[in-house]
């Protein structure tokens, strides 16, 4: 169903002229390869600052990984410059579930992994719909409130309240 497959990687908005690495590429990090297309996983949008896939052991019918186009650590490597980062990551969220015919947002979960329970240290928002839908399993991997998960808006309020840096 979803994962890793040898498709072209159709409505990807960037592209590669040379084979040398862009800025904010970790050429050790899954995901880094993903979007600069060395996977052949499809691109299901990709931008200078965002790109989305699906996610290879899904959790719920649409689960889906939105990404930094470029290497951005995991949440606790944020701060509070990071928030319309994590805004717009959320917005393509949203933005993939319509395209998808997801039109019920209630119904959906978007959330990150807490160090040290994060597989790739690549940041990563998972977009799970419908949540209602998902197995036991997805249901305690994706947990809210729990010390290994936390929502998109939890995040950001915690983003928001660090002071800023210099």
């Amino acid at each position: 169903m979803a994962g890793v497959e040898a498709t072209q990687p159709a409505q990807a908005d960037i592209s590669k002229t040379s084979n040398v690495p862009a800025e904010g590429y970790d050429k050790k990090c899954i995901f880094c390869k993903i979007v600069n297309n060395e996977m052949g996983t499809e691109l299901l949008h990709c931008d200078e600052e965002i790109s989305c896939f699906r996610d290879i052991k899904p959790g719920a019918p649409h689960h889906y990984l939105v990404v930094p186009t470029r290497h951005v650590g995991n949440c606790k490597s944020l701060s509070k410059e990071h928030v319309p980062l994590v805004k717009r990551m959320v917005e393509t969220g949203k933005e993939i579930l319509q395209k998808n015919n997801v039109t019920d947002l209630s119904d959906v979960r978007f959330g990150f992994h807490w160090p040290p329970f994060c597989s790739v240290t690549h940041l990563h928002l998972h977009v799970l719909a419908p949540a209602s839908q998902m197995g036991f399993m997805s249901r305690l991997f994706y947990r809210l409130n729990s010390y290994w998960f936390i929502t998109a808006d939890q995040l950001i309020e915690l983003l928001s309240s660090k002071e800023e840096t210099n």
